[in-house]
């Protein structure tokens, strides 16, 4: 589930592997680009953490946030 605060929609993701991790993230990637929208995220091992806001507006979250979380959940 995604949380808003500090201005960014945040959500932690865990995979059975870093297998599973990677292909995630490699999945997100192309759809980011597609939006050309990029989120700050972070992995070890088999946990990604995603944060989204946008930094044309003054790093807050706004629409296309709400845009990229819902593709990157269609990446599960």
């Amino acid at each position: 589930m995604w949380t808003e605060n500090d201005h960014k929609l945040y959500r932690k993701f865990s995979f059975k592997d870093f297998n599973e991790a990677f292909g995630f993230m490699t999945r997100v990637a192309l759809a980011a680009e597609k939006m050309d929208h990029h989120p700050t995220w972070t992995n070890t091992y088999n946990t990604v953490e995603v944060w989204l806001s946008t930094h044309d507006a003054g790093d807050v979250v706004t629409e296309k946030d709400y845009k990229l979380a819902k593709k990157i959940d269609n990446c599960l």
